[in-house]
């Protein structure tokens, strides 16, 4: 301990210096905006650049399950082409190739660099961001199903708002039936979600699907979500109460897809013309 207090003693003017610069630079920052948006945007850089090397270290442990995802997406996908090629023998090629052209939706490719699921609120970061055409509210999914929402996005980094989130809600759709309801999550169960507001004149059964229902501008309908673990109805026996377990193992997200809606400036901007009339 004594040689503590000799060491403070010795090199106090250092000492006090340092504070007096970490302080100062501390107040620069907090009572100017320039360059307090450069720290912010320094230590997000810094920060991203942490992730995508932890990342990388994961992603090594775990490419055997990742290689067996791509090898099960890429027989679903020739299965698809293969029924494709019987179906173009009976289309006009002129309206698929007009169709292709004006496709709804794009899909992007990015990897999880850091995937939080043992919070309230939790979020995920991509190693894509806006110079790879990623933008807030397009959805991120996997060949399993679901897994958010972009929230906020950098040059190079996006945050995505997890299905594990208490503020998410995305719109779902029974698959036997056309009967909505919105997922949410009650903050236990990393597995398990919640559908609510799903009428009780649905026929509900343990193990039906539940998928996307297109009611958005931010998934296509029909992108599977999970199964009925269990339900009940609620005491006013309006509604149902139901557990989903996802297909998507949230814990252990590798690589995504993020998908934009092509047309949504232009459906927003033709709502928008309709409720000011």
């Amino acid at each position: 301990m004594q040689q503590i207090f000799n060491f403070l003693i010795r090199n106090k003017n250092t000492i006090i210096f340092l504070l007096l610069l970490v302080f100062s630079i501390f107040l620069t920052i907090q009572s100017h905006s320039y360059q307090k948006s450069k720290f912010i945007s320094s230590a997000n850089f810094l920060t991203g650049g942490i992730y995508s090397w932890t990342s990388d270290i994961n992603s090594y442990f775990h490419l055997e399950e990742y290689n067996q995802r791509l090898l099960e997406e890429n027989k679903q996908l020739r299965a698809k082409m293969a029924n494709l090629d019987d179906t173009l023998n009976t289309m006009d090629i002129l309206k698929i190739s007009d169709s292709l052209y004006n496709e709804t939706y794009t899909y992007r490719t990015a990897a999880v660099i850091n995937n939080n699921y043992a919070r309230i609120d939790n979020y995920l970061t991509l190693d894509k961001g806006r110079k790879a055409g990623i933008s807030k509210d397009m959805g991120v999914v996997t060949s399993q199903g679901i897994v958010g929402i972009v929230e906020n996005v950098s040059r190079n980094y996006a945050t995505v708002i997890s299905i594990l989130n208490s503020n998410s809600r995305i719109n779902a759709q029974l698959k036997k039936s056309n009967h909505f309801g919105s997922l949410v999550w009650n903050g236990e169960d990393p597995n398990i979600a919640q559908l609510t507001d799903v009428p009780s004149q649905a026929r509900v059964a343990e193990g039906d699907t539940i998928m996307t229902g297109g009611r958005s501008l931010i998934f296509p309908k029909g992108i599977p979500i999970g199964t009925i673990e269990e339900f009940s109805l609620n005491p006013n026996q309006s509604y149902y109460n139901i557990n989903v377990r996802l297909f998507n193992d949230m814990t252990n997200i590798g690589y995504v897809y993020v998908i934009n809606h092509n047309k949504k400036e232009e459906i927003r901007e033709l709502e928008n013309t309709t409720n000011d009339e």
